[in-house]
């Protein structure tokens, strides 16, 4: 009977060393789990090796696995060897050999990528899944495999690994455990962070971009992250420079960037580092593009005008007015509109040269449509107050003529 139910006791839950059913398990600094009274017997003989890898121990200090005495409690609640449902005891196997595959010293960058692609086809195909894999503690192993070590080579197999395994990372955080990315706080895997953002594909530089989100986001478990994120003068260009220039992942830049923006101190650091000039071609781009995220680029031109320099900066830009004054009315939608109209306010109120560029790219007929549109009655009331300035500023002005 013992043996019958030792057949139904899933590979992971198994004591290396005795083979039973773990009842306390614990993980040593080479990353393999054990029960602790054997490992502690294991010790005491005067062992100073990993009994699996027969590496030495560095560290001779064990640290209790509650992700793997959870998974064995809900086995048992469901069972154990007798109820259990054989699919997930076989989901469980296949994921801790992945897991298993996917931590070894000798795996080759190859095989780390079919490992992935595995995991991304188990997260697409079975949702359920990824409670599973966060419970195995693949988030914070993939995170180590994407940012312990980049690779010095940008080969077209090591772009794939990092494009699926930030793949899987970014399903994976829908479940939760944003935690996980604090070890981003280490100086060594924050470097690994912005040259992937330096010198990866498209798509991971997109991907990046929502890490930077769920970072900023989860404000309250990555508090130090956050900050750190917003001095990182290197990570904050490359955003930048992905808002300025016209390809696919400039509407993550934009995303990150709009996530970035919510302390003052990040939006100091962002205007010196030329944020104005890189929404500004964002918007100007996006003015000929069906759907775009011009209206939250335009939204964070008003908050970034209230920092010193950025009304200069805007003012100096060739297409900073004209960009603007598009933005008041669009044909397709009136959101940014009030925005536009509160930028143009801003920067028209004390600047001539301002005001003419904003007339001489057709504001007048700009605010005259968006009158006579559906916009709502609070938009209108905006664009009477512009007009209002504009007038009364072009009067004062013909008086000292």
């Amino acid at each position: 009977m013992k043996e019958d139910r030792q057949m139904t006791i899933p590979h992971l839950f198994r004591c290396p060393i005795s083979l039973d059913l773990f009842t306390d398990p614990v993980t040593l600094c080479t990353g393999q789990t054990y029960d602790r009274s054997n490992i502690e017997k294991w010790l005491a003989a005067g062992n100073l090796t990993c009994p699996v890898t027969m590496q030495t121990l560095h560290d001779p200090s064990i640290v209790p696995n509650h992700t793997l005495r959870h998974l064995i409690n809900q086995w048992l609640q469901m069972g154990g060897g007798q109820h259990f449902d054989p699919n997930y005891l076989a989901t469980i196997d296949s994921l801790s050999a992945l897991k298993h595959s996917l931590q070894s010293h000798e795996a080759t960058l190859e095989t780390k990528l079919q490992i992935v692609q595995k995991i991304h086809v188990v997260l697409r195909e079975s949702p359920p899944a990824s409670n599973c894999l966060i419970q195995l503690g693949f988030l914070p192993l993939l995170l180590k495999q994407l940012f312990g070590k980049v690779e010095s080579k940008f080969s077209q197999v090591y772009v794939q690994f990092v494009e699926e395994s930030l793949s899987c990372v970014q399903k994976l955080l829908l479940v939760g455990e944003t935690e996980s990315l604090n070890l981003l706080n280490e100086e060594s895997k924050m470097e690994s962070f912005i040259v992937l953002f330096e010198h990866g594909s498209c798509s991971i530089k997109k991907r990046l971009c929502h890490l930077v989100e769920v970072i900023i986001s989860s404000s309250h478990e990555t508090k130090d992250l956050c900050s750190k994120l917003g001095k990182d003068d290197r990570l904050l260009r490359e955003i930048i420079s992905l808002v300025h220039h016209n390809s696919e992942a400039s509407d993550a830049g934009v995303r990150a960037f709009s996530a970035l923006c919510s302390t003052e101190t990040n939006r100091k650091t962002l205007v010196q580092e030329g944020a104005i000039n890189g929404l500004i071609a964002y918007i100007s781009n996006a003015l000929t593009r069906e759907r775009s995220l011009a209206a939250i680029a335009m939204a964070r031109i008003e908050q970034l005008l209230a920092i010193e320099n950025s009304k200069d900066a805007l003012i100096n830009n060739p297409n900073g007015v004209y960009a603007l004054v598009k933005m008041v009315f669009r044909v397709s939608d009136h959101e940014g509109s009030e925005n536009a109209i509160n930028s143009l306010m801003m920067i028209c109120c004390d600047s001539l040269q301002a005001r003419e560029e904003a007339i001489c790219a057709g504001v007048l007929t700009q605010l005259l449509l968006l009158l006579q549109s559906q916009c709502s009655n609070r938009t209108k009331t905006k664009a009477r107050m512009l007009l209002k300035m504009l007038r009364s500023k072009w009067a004062e002005e013909l008086k000292h003529v």
